[in-house]
């Protein structure tokens, strides 16, 4: 290999950098969006020539794609630059003579997308290039719809950022917008999270009632105060005879309910699950002998591929 005495000099000028920069810098103290990420074009520049330079990207799995400097993988995904350029150090040790290497992210624009959407103002694809937290994020977005359920949760796919947890159980994360607006809570937000304030699901409520169709579940809400919301019972209805419909994992089950006994006291009232149906009947109809068929849960407003992208750097 041809002595170089311009690189000389600027490996040691580096080496001495890197060493101090290493006694500074520990793992802990690095931010996530410094880390390498999937994504990322890495330069690797070997101070003493030019034979063992390289540029490139990360496998799937992790390791430098197409590396072949050296015989043996070299994983880089979510090591911070310092700690890459070592490992590389000690690889090209085993066929140079003190070799020094600095490693360098020259483009972090292709990393995982992170993604705002559900009862949102503005859904919002997201490219993340510095730490944002999750209250940023909802002003970006415009704040909640109206069509909020008062939960926000954040959905983490494995090995798309440097803060994935080993318990898949850790890769969901759900926040009370009471406990955000009241600065309780605040999680991060890193590249690949899927952010969805979700949106309230409904009820239905048909027959003899004042007002009939899709009433907001809330936790804890029970049929007859939702049959209370859609205007209660109409003169047409009977109210001694309520019919809840529910399907279920194992198929579609019946309620019966009487809202007469339960006014009274002599029957307990029942608590209702997102998309139940109530169906009061008119006087003088039968009973169903089918479930009712309702609409389908909303389907989102627009594709991920088409929502706005925003730089947060």
């Amino acid at each position: 290999m041809p002595f170089s005495p311009i690189k000389s000099i600027r490996s040691l000028a580096i080496t001495t950098a890197l060493a101090i920069l290493g006694v500074l810098t520990t793992p802990a103290q690095v931010a996530t969006v410094d880390r390498i990420h999937q994504g990322d074009l890495i330069e690797i520049d070997e101070l003493g020539g030019f034979d063992f330079d390289w540029r490139g990207k990360l496998n799937p799995e992790g390791y430098l794609d197409g590396f072949t400097k050296i015989s043996d993988p070299i994983f880089a995904r979510c090591r911070t630059t310092v700690e890459l350029a070592e490992d590389v150090r000690q690889a090209y040790s085993k066929a140079l003579r003190e070799p020094s290497v600095r490693v360098t992210i020259l483009d972090r624009s292709d990393r995982a997308l992170a993604f705002l959407d559900g009862a949102i103002k503005q859904p919002l694809r997201l490219q993340i290039k510095r730490d944002v937290h999750l209250r940023e994020l909802i002003v970006i977005g415009g704040g909640f719809t109206d069509k909020s359920s008062g939960e926000v949760t954040i959905f983490r796919p494995e090995n798309q950022s440097c803060e994935t947890g080993t318990d898949e159980s850790q890769r969901l994360t759900k926040v009370k917008i009471s406990d955000l607006l009241a600065g309780e809570v605040n999680p991060k937000i890193v590249s690949g999270d899927i952010v969805t304030v979700q949106p309230v699901q409904p009820v239905y409520v048909i027959g003899g009632v004042n007002n009939s169709g899709k009433i907001a579940w809330r936790d804890g809400a029970t049929v007859s105060r939702i049959v209370a919301a859609a205007g209660g019972v109409s003169n047409k209805g009977v109210s001694g005879r309520v019919s809840i419909y529910r399907r279920e994992k194992d198929g579609s089950k019946v309620f019966d309910l009487d809202l007469d006994k339960v006014a009274d006291g002599k029957a307990n009232d029942m608590e209702v699950r997102p998309f139940d149906i109530i169906d009061v009947p008119l006087k003088g109809s039968s009973k169903r002998t089918l479930p009712p068929v309702m609409d389908g849960p909303e389907s989102r407003s627009q594709p991920q591929r088409s929502m706005p992208l925003r730089v947060i750097d």
